[in-house]
């Protein structure tokens, strides 16, 4: 039962890695490669956590 939970944790891990840095290529151009950098480096650390921080701070309208 752990070990599914735990794919299941890594999947959801790697869809937000994806997202975040499909959303720095493509929406972000004003941004400074050294930012971008940062905030692929969080989502790959932190996951979900991270992704929803980036979210949260880069996002916002």
């Amino acid at each position: 039962m752990l070990g599914m939970w735990w794919t299941i944790s890594l999947i959801i891990g790697l869809l937000s890695l994806l997202w975040v840095a499909y959303d720095i290529a493509k929406n972000q151009k004003e941004m400074s490669t050294g930012r971008k950098i940062l905030w692929i480096i969080v989502a790959l650390l932190f996951g979900l956590i991270g992704a929803a921080a980036y979210y949260i701070v880069e996002k916002r309208d």
